[in-house]
């Protein structure tokens, strides 16, 4: 009763008040300061990967990196026949007019008919780093639609980067409001059935909210650390009202069951000191667990993962400082309310009001689906059910083998984006624009007549590739030393001829042409060769990670429950869990089948962030349900009970908690399956999915049968529970027992 978490309760719920103001105070101070100071927001360089991040650096030392571009197209209006060309050409005209006097405009190109006359285009290029283009396209919209309103009889209308990527950002916006409108009712209905009071349900879900408003500001301050590419919100949002309620759900139903217990001879404060001693601990464990898995991110060298890794553990830690501070002291408040009441009845001469009794053992539920893990002879049952589910997750997990990583390019988002319609209709009349590469050469002043003609010489060879559209163009740095070729490419990034032709411009058309070039030095970028890298480097950091995540895993385990043994069962369960949410991943967004179900289109792959954020999280979260089920079989057992009536008992008086946790988590994860943003939608999905096998299957059905199987081989090398097990065998039996 004298470890930290015990402490911090004693204190926060013998001066409740400071408790709750302070938490307050300090959730405004994270916001304050994180808006003083500001997010500082990722920008190109954070994000090159590969060699074709090692080709934008050398480009942009020359000042040829790549900038935001838009396009304004003008077609003829639907239903009205051909284009009108001299209607066109003057629209177009126009269009160049307006952007060039833009401040934001670097400069403009000349207008280009499309090759059967049923299109005409202008290419803007902007100010600034490509990133940053979003953020200043707003005047060139408004001048696009003002040519629109003069020409009514054409259709005028623009996309481009940046266009695209503000309009990802809103629907962004938008699919989160939706998600918030429907995870919170679900989750307050949630904690109304568990708790049967507005009150105690209420306290969950502010206390996660209020987390989550100070994670936000403590992400702005961090950011200046790890540049924040603006995922850290989505995921603030996902991770923090799913462990935020749970941490709190746990403390809370630990809380009720001493207070039952204890049957009013404990004080309000005593029953929360109780509950810090047995759950506040376990919460403890369990949000060290997920910030020390979600740390693991930042060995993937990569900025996005990098903000997912910091919003996960700043939000974690935080929900575990209010399930530590201000929910005891709102504990206390209560039960002292209740007291005052109880006192108020027993004033007026009424009866005291009638208290819940305090239920042990498992429910209905918990004990059907417990009885073939229990039932006797112990040899028997257990092995069988055992057996059956982890071939069941094991034949769930089998289309991993068939896994296909790629990056979800610009192509992969919604239709329902204005800018995402326009370009499809710009790549249908001028296919060349779909992709490019970017042949980047480095060498000294001297040599650039040289660079120059063997870059000529890759353009000519390259000439009559079919997978090419034949469109070359070549520039050269002020200085000189920096050269670099563009190859228009007329297939999306992800067709087999785009990738066919970066590999062989890689290995074969370079190497023979500038690679013969003395102290040359190449890269070959642009938008295939992003959508290469990008994919290659993260299968080439996952075996480090996953390796981390095994080994962070072992080692919390251990520490917790000081067994060796369980710290393997952790590392088999959660690896069974991810693989079984993988395939089911595959499953269903590698095929076609459940496109109307789940409502996405197949791009028939899975993107390249989804298996890493599934395994990290996965981990992570999967300690909560581990570390609590544990727990309370592990007290038992310090108790002196037997380990088979143990793990029969623990479980059972901890399926009530964790199936609603579970609930909670996966109506959070799921609502974020049905944002329009594929990548995310993957995310949501695999992490409901994962919940709900972690919870009702690994939980409740292989665990414990491998805990029964291992009997008091659980606490191997730990000698606490033998040394329990030992007293109580020692412990004289009442007078009335003997002989």
């Amino acid at each position: 009763m004298k470890n930290l978490p015990v402490r911090m309760a004693r204190w926060s719920a013998v001066h409740p008040w400071r408790g709750i103001v302070g938490w307050f105070v300090f959730v405004a101070l994270c916001l304050v300061i994180g808006i003083s100071v500001g997010t500082n927001a990722a920008t190109t360089e954070d994000f090159r990967i590969g060699e074709a991040g090692r080709g934008e650096a050398i480009a942009a030392e020359g000042g040829l990196q790549q900038r935001p571009v838009e396009h304004v197209l003008i077609t003829a209006k639907p239903g009205t026949g051909k284009l009108d060309i001299a209607a066109a050409d003057s629209a177009a005209a126009d269009v160049a007019a307006r952007m060039g006097k833009l401040p934001e405009v670097l400069s403009v190109a000349d207008p280009v008919r499309g090759a059967d006359s049923t299109a005409v285009r202008v290419t803007v290029t902007m100010k600034g780093p490509e990133l940053e283009g979003k953020e200043h396209v707003d005047p060139l919209l408004e001048q696009t639609a003002a040519v629109q309103k003069a020409n009514p009889g054409l259709r005028v209308e623009e996309t481009g980067s940046p266009s695209i990527s503000k309009g990802v950002d809103k629907l962004r916006g938008d699919d989160l409001a939706r998600t918030e409108m429907i995870a919170l009712p679900v989750t307050l209905i949630t904690l109304l059935l568990v708790f049967s009071s507005v009150a105690m349900a209420l306290v969950p879900l502010l206390l996660a909210l209020s987390s989550i408003a100070a994670a936000v500001g403590l992400t702005m301050v961090a950011s200046h650390v790890f540049p924040d590419n603006g995922i850290s919100t989505n995921i603030i949002l996902l991770i923090g009202l799913a462990v935020g309620v749970d941490y709190t759900l746990f403390y809370l139903k630990r809380e009720r069951e001493e207070r039952a217990r204890a049957g009013g001879r404990l004080s309000p404060q005593a029953v929360v000191e109780l509950a810090a001693a047995t759950s506040g601990r376990a919460v403890v464990v369990s949000g060290l667990a997920v910030a020390v898995s979600s740390a693991t991110l930042y060995l993937a060298d990569d900025v996005i993962f990098s903000s997912i890794a910091t919003g996960a553990i700043l939000v974690t830690l935080v929900a575990v400082v209010s399930s530590l501070t201000v929910l005891p002291a709102l504990l206390a408040k209560l039960g002292m309310r209740a007291e005052r009441r109880a006192e108020r009845r027993a004033a007026r001469g009424l009866a005291p009001k009638k208290q819940k009794t305090h239920k042990t053992g498992p429910g209905r539920l918990t004990a059907a689906v417990l009885r073939p893990v229990a039932k006797h002879p112990v040899a028997k049952h257990p092995v069988a059910a055992l057996t059956v589910t982890v071939v069941a997750l094991l034949a769930l997990a089998a289309p991993v083998l068939g896994l296909k990583l790629t990056d979800m390019g610009r192509e992969t988002h919604s239709r329902s984006i204005a800018a995402m319609q326009v370009y499809d209709r710009l790549n249908a009349a001028y296919p060349e624009l779909k992709s490019m590469h970017q042949v980047v050469v480095r060498a000294d002043a001297d040599r650039s007549p040289e660079v120059t003609a063997a870059l000529r010489e890759l353009a000519a060879d390259v000439k009559d590739d079919p997978r090419l559209s034949g469109t070359s163009q070549l520039t050269t740095s002020p200085d000189k030393r920096i050269s670099m070729l563009q190859l228009q490419v007329p297939h999306y990034v992800s067709s087999d001829k785009a990738q066919s032709s970066l590999k062989d411009i890689r290995d074969t058309y370079l190497p023979e042409t500038v690679g013969q070039v003395k102290g040359a030095e190449t890269a070959v970028t642009g938008d295939v060769a992003r959508y290469t890298d990008y994919p290659t480097h993260q299968e080439q950091k996952l075996p480090l990670i996953i390796g981390a995540l095994l080994l962070v895993t072992f080692v919390m385990t251990v520490w917790a429950f000081r067994s060796v043994v369980l710290g393997l069962v952790g590392i088999v369960l959660n690896l069974l869990s991810a693989a079984a949410s993988l395939g089911i991943l595959v499953m269903v967004f590698q095929h076609t089948w459940a496109e109307g179900l789940v409502d996405f289109t197949s791009t028939g792959s899975i993107g390249t962030r989804v298996p890493l954020f599934l395994f990290v999280i996965l981990f992570g979260l999967s300690m909560d349900y581990q570390v609590f089920v544990i727990s309370r079989v592990r007290e038992a057992a310090l108790r002196g009970v037997p380990t088979r009536k143990a793990v029969i008992e623990g479980v059972g008086s901890s399926a009530g908690v964790v199936t609603s946790a579970a609930v909670i988590m996966v109506t959070v994860f799921a609502s974020f399956a049905a944002l329009h943003i594929i990548e995310m939608k993957q995310i949501g999905f695999s992490l409901a999915v994962a919940v709900l096998l972690d919870a009702f299957v690994i939980r409740m059905l292989v665990l414990p049968s491998l805990m029964l199987l291992l009997g008091e081989a659980n606490w191997w090398p730990s000698r606490g529970v033998r040394r329990a097990r030992r007293s109580t065998e020692q412990a004289p039996r009442p007078l009335e027992s003997v002989g």
